[in-house]
């Protein structure tokens, strides 16, 4: 008898284990199939709401923090969007911390409308996702479909907790350990930070604590401070994970808030709960009813002097120097891999790095030509190796979020394809001007021939075709299908770069008639074949540039087409029917 007990208490260990992996899968589901349907939405909106001036800005940020967590249902996930525009400079840290105070307000929501006994709708809401996954054909539907799944599996597995603790008092054991714990706050608090660490979900920690105290294994007092540690736990993963000093301040100081909360409330545990105890008797309820409260007494507390808090964190976490190795990546934060959009959106700010050494490199070639600096020379070799090592980080960062979360959303895969591309044609134009261009220029300069002012005319002119090019490149990149126009211009710009170089070759073959013999028809000879293959570069330069424009434009063209597809099954046939030639 006393075997077949240990085995029952064995397998009821197993299958609590098995439910607990369940609610934070559908957790995981729900948290990211929100944020791949309309993470980009959510994005600009907060963006939008934070940079509203005003005095009610602090109130805007706490509204917005709030409302976008009780969606995401991971205010981890917010404080990764507000930590991006904080380190971009877009908002100041005050407004990010409002948002904290309300995302933790936000994140309660969820966990007062689960706690209710929904159990019944579980399977309805798993069917109506599967049935909308599988029906639907765009990212978004899909991802509506997640939520649905995600929900129903949350819900199934709260049940199944609820019955599987139920005779969880037959336990000695067990029942000893969660005694023990309810006598020692400090100790179950503890137990409950580390718990939702390493679950990265305050969510499910709060509606296991719920399943918990309705089932009679854990008192009132010793749930409430189970909650305390939940909430402490949920900040550990953002600052652990945050990679600069710059992007720790926002956790710190969300960590700071709770501990701060957490040691005023903790010795008063046993009065808050009697009186809890008296306006709501259910133990799950009083557990989730807690969990609100105190955060709304955190927003309460800390909302009016965010500023001093952005001031302490600034001063003890200032701006650290800008690394000695300009290759060393800036905004590819490890902690935001957990979020597509976000992370998408630092390996577009990298890019942009790329972009600005580019730039520099373009502005300095044109005075090697004109001059033959040969330390110009160098540092545009320098920095072509430098792109080369930033390059190779971006894409290692991309390859990270495709093995962290799947891409499968339409928007996030072309976005992902569309940087990963602008990033191997910075880096392949980067080469031509560095190993192509430069060394020809400096090759003629040694040799003491030089370039004729007709020919440094028209290398200027193609080279400010190229800065004005990149300026239109890199609005396309930035606005997407918003800047189609300037993504026009950019490739009609490609007609002026030939007509330019074939200038080059006509220029070239001026000297033909009458040219000397002997040396000096060879040195005129190789100095007409430099100059050809210069211009030539040149406009292979423009055509890496020209690429940023292509995804638009096939977006563009495939949005034609299929406004275009003739309705009826005739016009359709006599398409199929149509000589290859006569379709693009």
């Amino acid at each position: 008898m006393e075997g077949r007990r240990e085995v029952s208490g064995t397998v009821t260990l197993l299958q609590l284990g098995g439910y607990v992996g369940l609610l934070l899968w559908g957790t995981h589901m729900v948290s990211t199939g929100i944020e791949r349907g309309f993470g980009a939405e959510l994005r600009l909106w907060l963006g939008r709401t934070l940079s509203r001036p005003g005095g009610r800005a602090r109130f805007y940020a706490f509204l917005a923090g709030l409302a976008v967590t009780a969606v995401l249902q991971s205010s981890t996930a917010t404080g990764l969007m507000v930590t991006s525009f904080t380190a971009s400079g877009a908002i100041g840290l005050a407004p990010s911390l409002a948002v904290m105070l309300g995302a933790n307000v936000g994140s309660t929501l969820i966990t007062q409308i689960l706690a209710f006994n929904i159990a019944e709708v579980a399977p309805v809401l798993v069917l109506i996702g599967v049935v909308v996954f599988r029906s639907s054909h765009d990212g978004r539907g899909r991802n509506l479909g997640r939520v649905g799944i995600g929900l129903g599996l949350m819900l199934l597995a709260l049940g199944a907790l609820v019955r599987t603790l139920e005779p969880v008092e037959t336990f000695p054991a067990l029942r000893a350990v969660l005694g023990s714990i309810g006598g020692e706050p400090v100790l179950a608090m503890l137990i409950a930070a580390a718990l939702t660490y390493a679950c990265h979900s305050s969510v499910a920690v709060v509606l296991l604590i719920g399943s918990l105290a309705a089932s009679g294994a854990i008192v009132p007092a010793g749930s409430l401070s189970l909650v305390l540690g939940a909430n402490l736990g949920s900040a550990l993963p953002p600052l652990f994970e945050a990679g600069s000093a710059i992007a720790r301040r926002l956790p710190l100081g969300n960590l700071l808030m709770r501990a701060a909360g957490c040691v005023f409330v903790l010795p008063l545990l046993p009065q808050i709960a009697r009186w809890l105890a008296q306006i709501e008797p259910a133990p799950a309820r009083l557990v989730v009813d807690f969990h609100t409260a105190f955060n709304l007494a955190l927003a309460l507390l800390f909302l009016p002097v965010t500023e001093w808090l952005a001031a302490l964190l600034v001063r003890f976490l200032p701006d650290p120097p800008r690394p000695a190795d300009p290759a060393r990546p800036i905004h590819l934060e490890a902690a935001a891999l957990d979020s597509a959009s976000v992370s998408l959106a630092n390996t577009a700010r990298e890019t942009l790095r790329m972009a600005d050494m580019f730039e520099g490199m373009l502005r300095s070639a044109i005075e090697v030509f004109r001059s033959g600096d040969r330390h110009r020379a160098a540092d545009i070799s320098r920095t072509e190796r430098i792109m080369d090592r930033l390059g190779a980080s971006i894409r290692r960062y991309l390859a990270d979020i495709g093995n962290e979360q799947p891409l499968d959303d339409e928007d996030e895969g072309a976005r992902g394809q569309e940087i990963l591309s602008a990033v191997i044609n910075l880096e392949h134009a980067a080469d031509i001007i560095a190993n192509n261009l430069v060394e020809f220029a400096a090759k003629r300069t040694r040799r003491g021939g030089g370039f004729t002012p007709e020919e440094l005319d028209l290398i200027a002119a193609m080279h400010a075709e190229l800065v004005e090019s990149l300026r239109l490149g890199l609005t396309v990149f930035l606005r997407g299908d918003a800047a189609l126009r300037s993504a026009r211009r950019l490739v009609a710009r490609k007609r002026q770069l030939r007509r330019l170089e074939a200038e080059a070759a006509t220029l070239s073959m001026r000297s033909a008639p009458g040219m000397p013999t002997g040396t000096d028809a060879v040195a005129i000879r190789i100095d007409n074949t430099d100059f050809l293959r210069i211009t030539r570069d040149l406009r292979r330069v423009h055509s890496h540039i020209a690429a940023l424009a292509y995804p638009v434009l096939e977006r563009a063209a495939e949005k034609d087409d299929r406004d275009s597809q003739p309705s009826d099954m005739a016009a359709t046939e006599a398409g199929h029917a149509a000589a290859p030639g006569d379709r693009i």
